[in-house]
């Protein structure tokens, strides 16, 4: 069975046709700042090439799921909450969206949630009973299995709200409202603002701060360029205290990281390694850190596999 699969990112878009385990084709675009209606047209126009490329027969089409950078409630198939990312999503019914168009079922959940079903079901994490997965873009997600169960909670929130953890309670301001989050301390979407209120900044080097991102950030720290050397350690920390507040609360025995940034794996695992195991409290449990294998498929694929086990057991509230 075909499934397509979408991963809705701050600032691109991804659509792939999976075919169990394989994604057969994918094409990625940017994505219209701020509105997800502005976006359907497009969306629509790649997924209706991908199935006619590919000839794929209605009866096969196993469904679509949507990965969401947002709260979600699964069960009710629709987006809860945003924090200044498509911002018009709690309003648009895309299940009718999805039934109208093709016919066929829908799916939706936080995108770092499906990036941990597809790690955990095919990925880093096969065959963990207890593991985190953090990604870290944009924004910084996380996703949680329990015991052997992906974790969701009263309101669909529980566990995928590592990027809102407090590290810093007398920080930035975050999107979401709150005040020291990961996610304001430490990612994409506040790296600009992390360069130009940095103490130990050079003024050149903020007048400059729009025209940084992380990989060239982590470029500069290879060649020991002292000021991207500080930024990037500095978000390095944030990111371990982050992991480390992960592992005292859930127990896991493995945590996955993925998204973008871990393209600079090579610097960010060894560092986030030594600091994790001088810090952590787990005197019985010496807690892998380790890189997604899935990369930036890990939510396409997560989407397959949720499908096909809906599938398989044959009852949605199984599984959300």
């Amino acid at each position: 069975m075909y499934c397509i699969a979408i991963d809705l990112g701050g600032t691109i878009i991804k659509i792939g046709l999976v075919k169990g385990d394989e994604i057969l084709e994918f094409s990625s675009f940017p994505a219209i700042a701020g509105s997800l209606d502005s976006n359907l047209p497009a969306m629509g126009g790649v997924i209706n090439r991908l199935l006619s490329k590919w000839k794929v027969p209605r009866e096969e089409l196993a469904g679509m799921g949507l990965a969401f950078p947002g709260m979600v409630n699964p069960k009710e198939k629709r987006v809860t909450s945003t924090n200044d990312k498509y911002d018009d999503a709690c309003d648009i019914d895309l299940p009718s969206w999805v039934d109208r168009n093709w016919g066929t079922s829908f799916i939706i959940d936080n995108d770092a949630r499906l990036a941990l079903a597809g790690e955990w079901y095919m990925g880093a994490g096969k065959n963990s009973r207890n593991m985190v997965m953090m990604t870290i873009g944009t924004g910084i997600g996380t996703g949680v299995v329990l015991d052997g169960r992906i974790i969701k909670g009263t309101h669909y929130q529980a566990g995928s709200l590592g990027g809102h953890i407090v590290v810093d309670y007398r920080g930035r301001r975050c999107t979401c409202g709150n005040i020291g989050c990961v996610e304001a301390m430490a990612s994409s979407f506040f790296l600009p603002e992390i360069i130009r209120t940095h103490p130990k900044i050079s003024s050149e080097y903020k007048a400059k701060a729009s025209s940084y991102d992380f990989k060239t950030l982590f470029d500069l720290m290879r060649q020991g360029e002292p000021e991207a050397t500080l930024l990037c350690k500095d978000c390095m920390d944030v990111w371990a205290a982050a992991i480390i507040n992960y592992i005292h609360a859930y127990d896991p025995e493995i945590v996955v990281i993925g998204g973008g940034i871990m393209r600079s794996a090579d610097i960010i695992l060894p560092y986030l390694k030594e600091r994790i195991d001088r810090l952590v409290w787990a005197p019985e449990n010496k807690v892998e850190i380790t890189t997604s294998l899935l990369g930036d498929n890990a939510a396409l694929l997560g989407i397959s596999c949720t499908l096909s086990t809906i599938k398989k057991e044959k009852c949605y509230e199984q599984i959300f």
